[in-house]
């Protein structure tokens, strides 16, 4: 299989390069292909330049992908993995393994806009958000805290603007689909004279294919942008989410070959999620406003205030947990742009970011789903601040040069109300880390750049490790480190139309967090040793036929991301018992190889097919039970039909899971009692459309 692809991949990169000097006649270009850029360091640049792997998933990119939920598209770029339990549980990690993560997505560090959508805790509420609401995402791979602060996994920035729609618009869209699947949306644009705002508002609704799955969501997001000075704006900004998801939990092996859709069943000792009513309902409240103020041609800041509001609910097998959690802060950071001189460019940066959250955590019995008598009540108060700077340089015009440091500091209190009624909180603060990166990218020609960089993450214990299910607060738990090494290339031809991307890496992780199950199923966490994760990275496309006016075929793009990795245990990861040194790191899969073709045909007609070939994952730390291999082919189709100059009407249909494998994803790694798999839905289908006046 492995070879099958390489090979492909060899034939459309040579005929990639074959084609960089074709010729493109004018009149048959439908439509010219804008320059890539990335905003992620600071200020918008091409990321052929740019000297660190990163993904930009476009407005084209999420418009082809099925519009329920972020998985897919995020499986589609490389050393990226996310999961979906059950719908609206995801889980997401970057270059690195699920393994700390049970639940919810720590050790990445995401953006909304220029405003930290992950709180002083380290927890980010991913799922709030509603696909139709984010216009482009931009992904750093591996650590870079040296302008974002805590992380060993990467970045993830969100825009919930597309900036290249500068007109007024409405908009309005409705699927629906196999297993009750229901997911409307509106949006609107108006834009006059200097100011213009953007609403939208969602609804989903999914019955899923597991019994306890059914998932809601209502959304609402404004973003009001007033540009006070030619290159000056201000913009208030927010989102409010009421989510609400059962969760089915995990079968055993017997159970999930048996009947996967079942919900986790009952036990002599422990009740099953139905009897329970398992579930989350999550409601959380997110603003602030943003100022770009320009001093001169050569000096600038960037200001962003912010504030977050949760109510989090979490009806469980063992108890019920109920979670407010406030959070606020700002960030800030000027750039200095140096005059420019023949064979010379500079600028610097400097900031600081900040935020607290303040976290009321209490647990009760839980009575089929109703909150019982209270167990623990605790107080967590996060405090979470960086100081960035950053020097970039430009030499001779082929040589780029960047060097960043980040001083962070981080600390929190805490506090048992019940059953202890405490009178005062315990501090517990974490020596200041320097995170570092150095990286350099070198123009070997107008369309080749070859890159270089070396960096350090350091993640802190998110509050959910701090105070996990067990209730006991465990101020011992250290924070996770590493070096990262890496280099690659990226190549385009004169048009743009084809890409290559490709880069190699070696990171190790050293105080790993992981969680570790008593007998009644709660977790506790640990520092558990090192891990050992290298890598290979590729991402290609091309447009193999030029989009153009003519012909039974308009365009022909030709997509290939591939991940191959040996991530292992280090000789001092462990547990009470058993060294597992050497033994694949538990949830990654060794090789990830997703193919794409978008193909454009007359009267505006198209199709899009997807394969996501995933290798086997090891489901548990001694490598003894594995998820087995597993294909994954959707595809979409659809017609839009032009109605005025600036609207259009789309309708298209699509199925998921094509060839009905039978698959988890997302496996209850180290699960006691060996209860794995959460079984995905076989073959499905959706329908939808759009119109945009």
């Amino acid at each position: 299989m492995v070879k099958i692809y390489l090979s492909l991949l060899l034939i459309f990169v040579v005929e990639g390069l074959s084609g960089q000097n074709r010729a493109i006649p004018q009149k048959d270009t439908a439509k010219q292909l804008k320059p890539v850029t990335i905003k992620a360091y600071l200020s918008e640049q091409p990321v052929l330049n740019v000297p660190a792997s990163v993904s930009v998933i476009s407005q084209q990119q999420l418009n082809v992908q099925p519009e329920n939920s972020f998985i897919s598209v995020l499986n589609s770029e490389p050393g990226v993995r996310a999961e979906e339990r059950s719908p609206g549980s995801y889980r997401l990690s970057i270059r690195g393994s699920l393994l700390r993560s049970p639940f919810g997505i720590r050790d990445v560090k995401v953006y909304y806009d220029e405003i930290p959508l992950t709180d002083a805790g380290g927890n980010t509420y991913l799922n709030a958000i509603d696909f139709n609401s984010i216009h482009n995402m931009e992904v750093l791979k591996g650590p870079d805290g040296s302008l974002f602060g805590a992380n060993s996994g990467g970045v993830v920035l969100l825009s919930p603007v597309n900036r290249h729609a500068d007109s007024s618009y409405l908009s309005a869209g409705l699927n629906g689909g196999s297993y009750g699947l229901i997911h409307e949306n509106t949006a609107l644009q108006n834009r006059n004279g200097n100011y213009q705002l953007n609403l939208n508002q969602a609804y989903e609704s999914y019955g899923g294919y597991r019994q306890n799955s059914y998932m809601q969501r209502h959304y609402i997001q404004m973003v009001n942008n007033w540009t006070y000075n030619k290159r000056d704006d201000f913009r208030v900004l927010g989102f409010y989410s009421d989510l609400s998801y059962e969760t089915p939990g995990g079968l055993t092996l017997a159970q999930y070959e048996a009947a996967p859709q079942d919900a986790r069943l009952s036990t002599k000792t422990i009740p099953g999620s139905i009897q329970q009513k398992a579930g989350i309902y999550q409601k959380m409240l997110f603003g602030g406003a943003v100022n770009e103020y320009h001093f001169s041609d050569h000096f600038r800041n960037v200001l962003s205030v912010f504030g977050t509001y949760v109510n989090f609910a979490n009806p469980f097998i063992t108890d019920y947990e109920q979670r407010y959690e406030g959070t606020y802060g700002f960030r800030t950071y000027f750039e200095y742009t140096g005059n420019d001189r023949k064979n010379y460019k500079w600028k610097t940066n400097f900031g600081v970011e900040w935020q607290q959250t303040n976290a009321d955590i209490n647990n009760y019995g839980n009575r089929s789903g109703v909150r019982d008598t209270a167990q623990t009540l605790d107080k967590i108060n996060t405090n979470q601040h960086f100081f960035f700077g950053r020097y970039v340089a430009d030499i001779f015009k082929n040589l780029h040069v960047e060097a960043a440091l980040s001083l962070n500091f981080y600390d929190y209190k805490f506090l048992n109300v019940y059953p202890n009624d405490e009178s005062a909180y315990t501090d517990r603060n974490f020596t200041p880390q320097l995170m570092p990166r150095i990286a350099l990218a070198y123009q070997l020609t107008n369309d080749f750049v070859w890159r270089a960089s070396v960096s350090r993450g350091y993640s802190t214990p998110t509050t959910a490790e701090i105070r996990p299910t067990d209730h006991t607060i465990n101020p011992s738990l250290e924070a996770e480190y590493g070096w990262n090494y890496e280099t690659g290339f990226r190549l385009r031809n004169k048009d743009e139309s084809m890409f290559l991307d490709a880069s190699v890496f070696y990171y190790h992780l050293q105080n790993a967090i992981v969680p570790r199950f008593n007998t009644d199923e709660t977790e506790y966490y640990i520092n558990a040793g090192g891990t050992n994760q290298p890598g290979l990275e590729i991402y290609f496309t091309d447009w193999i036929i030029r989009q153009n006016n003519s012909g039974f075929i308009r365009g022909l793009q030709f997509n290939e991301s591939l991940t191959f990795d040996r991530f292992t245990f280090s000789s001092d990861y462990h547990d009470a018992t058993t060294n597992y040194a050497g033994n694949q790191l538990t949830g990654v899969p060794e090789q990830v190889i997703v193919t794409s073709f978008q193909v454009k045909f007359p009267k505006n007609l198209y199709l899009f097919v997807e394969h996501n070939y995933t290798a086997r994952i090891p489901l548990n730390d001694g490598n003894t039970a594995y998820a087995p291999h597993y294909n994954l082919l959707q595809s979409k189709a659809g017609w839009q039909h032009k109605i005025t100059a600036k609207s259009h009407f789309d309708i298209y249909a699509g199925v998921d899971n094509l060839l009905n494998e039978k698959y988890s994803l997302g496996d209850d790694l180290n699960a006691v009692g060996n209860r794995y798999y959460n079984a995905a839905a076989p073959r499905n289908y959706y329908l939808g459309f759009n119109v945009v006046f």
